[in-house]
C-alpha cells in the first residue's frame, strides 16, 4: 500500500514538474469555481502571483472576456464536451488587454466523478501583432490608423519629435490633435519633463496671459502671493497651446517674444526668466485666412508653422471607423471592466455611413454611450443615439446591402486617396496600404474604378 501511495505522489509530482515547465498558462478548479493550481507561465501571462490567485474564483482572477456570458470551463463541465482553442483576452495584473487561445477539460476523481476543471490558456499578443501588421494597422500612442494619409504623419513623427522645432497642428475639432501633440512629446528626449496642455480659446485674454506667463505677488487686486505660469511649470518639457488661433493680437506679441527670445517676464515682474520649453500649438481655424482678415500676426504664423501636420478628418478616412471602434471597445472594456464583444454588423453599417461633423470624439462618444447600455455582447442598435440608430433599414438584408455598399465605399476611397497622392503609381500605392500590387490590382477591377491610362511611371498601366 505505502509503495503505490509513493508511486502516486511520483506521478504528480512529475506531472507539476511538466506543468511548471510548458509555455502555456494552465489552471484547474474546484466544484466551486475556485482555482487549486496555477502554473508558472500562468503566473507569467497575467502578472498574478499564485499565491494570490489560488482560492479565488476564476472570474475574480482573469477578468476575461467570456466570463460573463460565455465561459468555455463552464460550458465544458456542462457538456462534457472540451473546448479547443476558443479565442478571447484577458485583462492582465497591469490593465493590460492580452489576447489569448483557450482549451478546457473535465477533472474527474478515481470513481470517475466530476470534481473540477482545468483550463489552458495561450498568449497570442505576438499573433496579434502580426495580424495587425499584416492589416497595415499602425498605432503610435492613443493613436491607431491604416490610412494612408496617417501612416504619412506616422512615418515623420519620429523626426518630428526628436527636433525641437515648434510645431503647429491643423485640424478640425476632434480629429486628436492634444493627443498627436502627446505623442510628439511622448517620444520626444523632453518625455521624462512635463507636458502641459493649455486651450486659449477657452480663457478671456487678460487671464489666459496669467496664465500663460504667471504674475508676481501685488501685480493686481488678488495677487496675494506669486503664481508660476505654464511656460514656468512646463520647463524642459513640451507646452502645448491648443485654440492658438483664438488668441488676441496684443497677447500675439508677447507670445510672439518668447519664441523669438526663449525669454519671458511675469505679470507684474521685473526679473526676465529664460523658457527652455518646446512648444507645440494646434488650432482648428484657417490661419492664412486669420492674416488675411488682420486677427492674426503673419510673423507669430511663420513662427509656430516651423513644422506643420495637418491632421484629416474622420469623414475622409472612413477605413479608420473599425479600427477605432475595436481600440474603443478595448478601452471601455478595461475601464468599466465589462465584457462588450464588439458591434454587430448592422452597428458597424450605421457608424461608416455617419459623416462625423465631432471626428473621433464624436465616434468615442457614440461607443462610450453604448458601453452605459450594454453590458456584454455587442453593441446592437437600440444602444445607439436615435440620430444614428434611424439612418438604415432595419431588414436583414437591406442591412447586408448597405454593410457590402460601405465597404466597397470605403476601400474606394482609401485607394483613390493612395493613388493621388502616389501620382497614380499603383505600385507605390500598393505598399501605402500595406498591399501586395496584384491585390491592389484586383481591387481595382472588382471595384470598377476608372483611373488614368499612365501611371506614376508615365508609361500605360497592365491593369
Amino acid at each position: 500500500m505505502s509503495k503505490i501511495l509513493a508511486n502516486k505522489r511520483g506521478l504528480q509530482t512529475g506531472a507539476e514538474s511538466i506543468l511548471e515547465s510548458i509555455s502555456d498558462g494552465v489552471f484547474t478548479v474546484d466544484a466551486d469555481w475556485r482555482i487549486t493550481s496555477f502554473n508558472r507561465a500562468a503566473e507569467s501571462i497575467t502578472g498574478i502571483r499564485r499565491r494570490d490567485a489560488i482560492g479565488k474564483t476564476c472570474s475574480d482572477v482573469f477578468r476575461a472576456s467570456m466570463c460573463e456570458a460565455d465561459c468555455a470551463l463552464r460550458s465544458t463541465v456542462k457538456t462534457g464536451k472540451p473546448i479547443i482553442n476558443k479565442s478571447a483576452f484577458i485583462v492582465d495584473a497591469n490593465g493590460r488587454r492580452i489576447p489569448i487561445s483557450v482549451s478546457t477539460a473535465i477533472l474527474r476523481d478515481d470513481r470517475g466523478k466530476i470534481v473540477g476543471g482545468a483550463e489552458t490558456f495561450r498568449d497570442l499578443s505576438l499573433v496579434e501583432e502580426l495580424r495587425k501588421e499584416l492589416e497595415g494597422r499602425v498605432q503610435v500612442e492613443d493613436l491607431v490608423s491604416r490610412s494612408a494619409a496617417m501612416r504619412r504623419i506616422f512615418d515623420v513623427l519620429p523626426q518630428v519629435s526628436a527636433s525641437d522645432a515648434t510645431v503647429l497642428i491643423l485640424g478640425e475639432t476632434g480629429t486628436g490633435k492634444e493627443l498627436l501633440a502627446r505623442a510628439i512629446h511622448n517620444l520626444s528626449p523632453r518625455k521624462n519633463k512635463p507636458f502641459i496642455a493649455v486651450n486659449c480659446g477657452s480663457l478671456p485674454d487678460s487671464l489666459l496671459e496669467s496664465e500663460l506667463f504667471g504674475y508676481m505677488r501685488g501685480a493686481f487686486t488678488g495677487a496675494a502671493k506669486d503664481k508660476p505660469g505654464r511656460f514656468a511649470l512646463a520647463e524642459g518639457g513640451t507646452l502645448f497651446l491648443d485654440e492658438i488661433g483664438d488668441i488676441s493680437p496684443a497677447l500675439q506679441v508677447r507670445l510672439l517674444r518668447v519664441l523669438q527670445e526663449k525669454t519671458y517676464e511675469p505679470l507684474g515682474g521685473t526679473r526676465v526668466l529664460h523658457a527652455n520649453v518646446r512648444v507645440v500649438a494646434a488650432t482648428h481655424r484657417d490661419l492664412s485666412e486669420q492674416i488675411r482678415k488682420g486677427v492674426f500676426r503673419e510673423d507669430l504664423f511663420y513662427r509656430l508653422n516651423v513644422v506643420k501636420v495637418e491632421l484629416p478628418p474622420l469623414r475622409k478616412r472612413k477605413e479608420d471607423i473599425p479600427l477605432l471602434v475595436e481600440h474603443f471597445v478595448a478601452r471601455f472594456n478595461l475601464r468599466q471592466g465589462k465584457a462588450v464583444a464588439g458591434v454587430a454588423p448592422d452597428v458597424m453599417a450605421l457608424l461608416m455611413a455617419h459623416d462625423y461633423p465631432g471626428n473621433v470624439r464624436e465616434l468615442e462618444n457614440v461607443i462610450e454611450r453604448a458601453f452605459v447600455l450594454c453590458g456584454a455582447g455587442n453593441i446592437e442598435r437600440i444602444h445607439l443615439p436615435s440620430e444614428l440608430a434611424g439612418q438604415l433599414p432595419t431588414t436583414p438584408a437591406t442591412a447586408r446591402e448597405s454593410i457590402a455598399a460601405q465597404t466597397r465605399a470605403v476601400e474606394t476611397q482609401a485607394i483613390r486617396m493612395a493613388l493621388e497622392q502616389n501620382g497614380f503609381n499603383r505600385l507605390a500605392a500598393a505598399r501605402a496600404l500595406g498591399l501586395h500590387k496584384s491585390t491592389l490590382f484586383r481591387k481595382i477591377k472588382t471595384l470598377g474604378m476608372a483611373l488614368p491610362d499612365q501611371d506614376g511611371r508615365s508609361h500605360p498601366n497592365p491593369a
